[in-house]
């Protein structure tokens, strides 16, 4: 079987650049966007799932052709933008375990233990990093991420290729993530914050009463095996916080229009 030299396919000039403008969104978001953001996901690796989802979502999206290059590069810069701001504001949600992990840490006396993180690239304690690794796990193990996509995609719904952001709609996402935040971290870390500090509450009492003891010397080893002992339960509530988050962040993405 013979294939003629000559065979060529011709592709319309709106169709590839809907489909690099997507491409665009959606790459920026996956930079930005955990679990995707992980350092232990390669750039390129990032590119080609950006480009495959965006191969699949172009056929419903409206047909996007520009006659020139400076519109061109305004809409890809616009693009890039509306990824960005969709992927911080997941991030923004997600954050709160590591808040939550950083404040243990802190009234646990974990945090002299601060060391490098190599997949993220920062500074943080034991139980920072590893509620970290525990909600990037989660989130592929319970499929999260694929809900965290299909927000993204129906972000083309509510902020269609050409459509820019609404400054007001996104302070107002981002205030809103920035709250839930904060609520979040001090939900997962409050029970166990409320033992700590009556344990330094006890402690203090315990050397009024008898100074010569010295309580405030078991302070850290005490401190520490409370923190170790009882950081299981909060593990355990993790699955039904992280669903929580899945749904606030999806919800987040589908609130920044015009």
């Amino acid at each position: 079987m013979a294939f003629s030299p000559d065979l060529a396919v011709d592709v319309p000039l709106d169709v590839i650049e809907t489909t690099a403008l997507a491409a665009v969104r959606i790459t920026a978001f996956l930079v930005v966007a955990p679990p995707f953001a992980n350092k232990g996901v390669p750039g390129p690796v990032k590119v080609a799932l950006g480009l495959g989802l965006a191969l699949v979502v172009q056929a419903r999206l409206p047909r996007v052709a520009t006659t020139s290059v400076a519109p061109l590069v305004g809409d890809v810069a616009l693009q890039a933008l509306i990824g960005l701001a969709l992927g911080f504001l997941v991030w923004l949600v997600f954050a709160a375990v590591q808040s939550a992990g950083g404040l243990i840490d802190l009234f646990g006396g974990f945090q002299l233990a601060t060391a490098f993180d190599p997949l993220n690239l920062v500074n943080g304690a034991t139980f920072a990093r590893l509620y970290q690794l525990l909600v990037v796990a989660l989130l592929v193990a319970s499929d999260a991420h694929h809900v965290m996509l299909l927000g993204l995609v129906r972000s083309f719904d509510s902020l269609p290729i050409g459509m820019g952001l609404a400054p007001a709609a996104l302070a107002k996402a981002s205030i809103s993530g920035l709250t839930g935040m904060t609520v979040s971290a001090l939900q997962i870390a409050g029970p166990l914050i409320v033992v700590l500090f009556l344990a330094d509450v006890g402690l203090g009492l315990l050397t009024r009463v008898a100074p010569a003891l010295n309580a405030f010397a078991m302070g850290f080893p005490l401190k520490i095996l409370l923190t170790v002992s009882l950081g299981g339960y909060v593990v355990l509530t993790m699955p039904g916080v992280l669903a929580g988050l899945s749904g606030t962040a999806t919800h987040l993405m589908q609130g920044v229009q015009p």
